[in-house]
């Protein structure tokens, strides 16, 4: 059975240990008026992307629309800078790129997965930012046993550390109860050598 965490926690939560920090969700980080404008601010300026990939025997759509941003690109939208501000207060890191997600409704979603480890700094974290209508996140073990489902409120952050991409999977699964648009910030350190994305 999953453990299910709820969208009214009030203090962080350690969902999984390890020697680089774990997995831990941090609520209301953002305040949600201050969420929604930045919701409003970035889906018209992002230069979304659509993605096809291989699946078993055929090609298939992302079912949710990408992009990515260097943190000192000067074309970045002005919430970026605050948002960063947010997430450093949680998780300080020399983060070096933003990559975004936009789930357009419930239908969007992404597969349980690891992120690739080999161009992100050894030891720094992923931080994740959410904007926009509640969704639940998924994170496995990969060894197996019981599941857990956090629910991402606006304005939250969860952190994941660059172990847990070893020993953990995470997603976010199609649900009929989204309530509009949601935008992921994923805050990472990526290696000066690797290319941008």
């Amino acid at each position: 059975m999953n453990s299910q965490y709820s969208l009214f926690a009030d203090e962080m939560l350690q969902l999984v240990r390890d020697a680089e920090g774990g997995i831990r969700y941090h609520p209301d980080c953002v305040a949600e008026g201050l969420a929604a404008d930045w919701l409003a601010e970035l889906l018209p300026r992002v230069p979304w992307r659509s993605e096809r990939r291989p699946m078993y025997d055929r090609i298939v759509d992302v079912p949710r629309l990408m992009a990515s941003l260097a943190l000192h690109d000067p074309d970045r939208p002005p919430c970026i800078d605050a948002a960063l501000a947010a997430v450093q207060a949680v998780a300080p890191a020399p983060y070096t790129r933003v990559g975004f997600n936009l789930y357009r409704d419930g239908r969007d979603s992404v597969a349980l997965h690891n992120d690739r480890t080999d161009d992100l700094a050894p030891g720094q974290p992923i931080a994740i930012l959410s904007l926009g209508a509640p969704r639940d996140m998924l994170i496995r073990a990969k060894a197996g046993g019981a599941g857990q489902r956090v629910r991402l409120a606006p304005g939250s952050v969860l952190v994941m550390s660059c172990a847990s991409q070893r020993t953990h999977e995470h997603g976010i699964p199609k649900c009929a109860d989204a309530d509009g648009p949601r935008i992921s910030l994923a805050f990472r350190v990526r290696c000066p050598s690797s290319s941008a994305r």
